[in-house]
């Protein structure tokens, strides 16, 4: 079935592709009109349900079975859950987003181009990028984790609603929607990066003076090239493709972040860092509540463009990260998936726009006090900065003190790093859409994984000829779709959270813990009423108790025996361990 939606959409885009960007404009503006509400709320929910499961004993729980060793080290699961949640993203957005909200902060806030600027544009970015979104890829994955590796489901999105719509939702119709909604979500969140990157690659050949303009037929073939990449990588599997891939691209990105950090406005970035975190914290009921409704017509436009897009944006993503995370989490406990999926990208990212989009406003503020025109990196117009996003990143490297060969060969990198960063997200994004398509293989056929590779390209490439042969129209092409592709998948995602705290909630670790604390609680109020306040001691020991889990067979937990001793410290009596554990309800 999303084979053939797929087919369907890419020879309507081929045939037609004015026709389907009008279409995605008006469905769009219905989606931002009638549903904007429903990204935000959601948004907040799902950061607030990732940290509470962190938080409260569920974090206890292992994502295996009890014992298992996490199979990759530390650093590379930092690597790859990093390069493949938003790698791309940070590079196209890293400088031209922050120097955006610093010119133009959104509507209703500041006045731009100000100190106060410079705080609503970090605070703003780092609210886009960092808790909120790697929220959403936790909860996928901790799904996904839970009942493959704990319960033994099969690794496809419709087992995890098993709690809530039992065996149906592996094997009937209503499983059946749930995996394409999936399926699709990832292929336009996929297909959105593609056209990104190759956006941005095009934008890479212009500043190093190989072509003067860079047309749609240019970019067909830089995805078609990507398109070729990341299928070749996708096939080699993950642990030869994505984990060497994501290793390589983490090393050229810290070389790229320290020279820009040297060459640029150290000091200035610096200052940025607390700046930006101060910023995040003070704003975020307010970023957080933010909704067509807060201003006027131009409030709900901003909306379209970044917040909603953003949200849609990693909703779209979450099937494939989600799952591609679960898949390289094995062995670690929920506490340490969801804290380390939620901090230690965050604070990457927070660096990352520091450097980049800091160092980028603090060259732009240096060029705006001097009245140096030329060393600008955007200029106002028609009320608007006039920031070419393709562009922009090469403009940086560019104003930077070294000389001309240097900066060409840094631009280089930079297109390498797009590359690669593109290739380690969409690999990963092939082999889940494969998995959900062939009811959740492990190891899907390469022919199924070369199927979806070559669609997420075709999609990409119908996805920008919809948008105008302009840059930004092209862009506006990638927003409107993958927005409007992501609502139904907004409603999976909060089911999913009702139906992973049911699992959890039935893990025979809790189930122990509350075992163990309702009989020590009748234990001691037996020991009151027995020895009508005299002193008394408990001795416990744990004993094993049989549970059905939900494919009929048996778990075997241990919970606390306890019996009542008197203080003069002798042995109870058989007679006395009459407190004994209880079968627990809902068992």
């Amino acid at each position: 079935m999303a084979g053939a939606l797929t087919l369907a959409f890419i020879i309507w885009g081929f045939i037609t592709p004015a026709g389907l960007g009008t279409v995605s404009t008006a469905a769009l503006d219905w989606v931002i009109t009638n549903t904007g509400w429903l990204f935000v709320i959601a948004a907040s929910v799902f950061a607030v349900f990732a940290i509470v499961v962190a938080a409260k004993n569920f974090g206890r729980i292992p994502l295996g079975k009890d014992g298992e060793k996490p199979k990759f080290s530390t650093i590379s699961w930092i690597s790859m859950m990093f390069a493949t949640g938003m790698g791309i993203g940070l590079v196209f957005y890293g400088v031209g987003e922050p120097l955006y909200f610093y010119m133009s902060p959104p509507p209703g806030t500041v006045e731009g181009s100000t100190d106060a600027a410079l705080s609503t544009a970090m605070g703003t970015t780092l609210f886009h990028w960092t808790l909120f979104p790697w929220a959403m890829y936790a909860i996928v994955g901790l799904g996904m984790a839970y009942g493959s590796f704990r319960l033994g489901r099969p690794q496809l999105f419709s087992a995890m609603f098993t709690p809530i719509f039992g065996e149906r939702a592996v094997h009937g119709w209503g499983g059946r929607i749930i995996n394409v909604l999936a399926i699709i979500a990832t292929l336009f969140g996929s297909a959105c990066s593609l056209g990104l990157g190759a956006l941005q690659i095009g934008g890479g050949i212009q500043a190093t003076g190989m072509m003067e303009k860079v047309g749609s037929g240019v970019l067909v073939v830089i995805i078609a090239i990507l398109t070729a990449m990341f299928v070749a990588s996708a096939v080699s599997g993950i642990e030869r493709g994505i984990q060497w891939l994501s290793n390589t691209n983490m090393v050229l990105a810290l070389i790229l972040a320290l020279i820009v950090f040297i060459g640029g406005p150290t000091l200035f970035i610096l200052n940025v860092i607390p700046n930006a975190v101060g910023a995040f914290i003070g704003d975020l009921p307010e970023m957080a509540s933010r909704t067509a409704a807060s201003g006027d017509g131009a409030m709900s436009d901003w909306l379209s463009s970044w917040t909603v897009f953003y949200w849609a944006w990693w909703i779209s993503w979450s099937p494939f990260v989600g799952l591609f995370i679960a898949r390289i989490s094995r062995g670690r406990t929920i506490r340490q998936f969801v804290t380390g999926v939620l901090l230690v990208p965050s604070t990457v990212t927070l660096i990352w726009f520091a450097i980049f989009g800091g160092g980028a406003i603090g060259i732009q503020e240096r060029a705006e006090r001097a009245g140096e025109t030329g060393q600008k990196l955007a200029n106002m117009v028609d009320g608007a900065p006039d920031i070419n996003f393709d562009l922009v990143l090469f403009d940086l490297l560019g104003s930077l003190p070294v000389a001309n060969w240097v900066a060409v060969l840094l631009m280089v990198v930079t297109v390498l790093l797009i590359a690669i960063f593109f290739v380690t997200g969409a690999d990963s994004a092939s082999i889940v859409m494969g998995a959900l398509s062939e009811r959740g293989a492990e190891n899907p056929s390469k022919k199924s994984v070369i199927f979806w590779g070559v669609a997420t390209g075709a999609v990409a490439a119908v996805m920008l000829l919809a948008g105008g042969d302009h840059p930004a129209e092209a862009l506006n092409g990638l927003k409107n779709i993958t927005i409007v592709s992501a609502l139904p998948f907004v409603i999976v995602m909060l089911l999913l959270c009702v139906a992973i705290w049911k699992d959890l909630s039935k893990d025979p670790l809790i189930l122990r813990g509350k075992v163990a604390r309702e009989v020590l609680e009748h234990s001691v109020v037996q020991g009151v009423e027995r020895h009508e306040g005299s002193g008394f001691s408990l001795l416990t020991t744990e004993i094993p108790m049989v549970v059905a889990d939900e494919k009929s067979g048996e778990a075997k937990i241990f919970a606390t025996e306890a019996t009542v001793d008197p203080a003069s410290g002798s042995k109870p009596d058989a007679a006395d361990g009459d407190s004994k554990a209880t079968e627990p309800k809902n068992s």
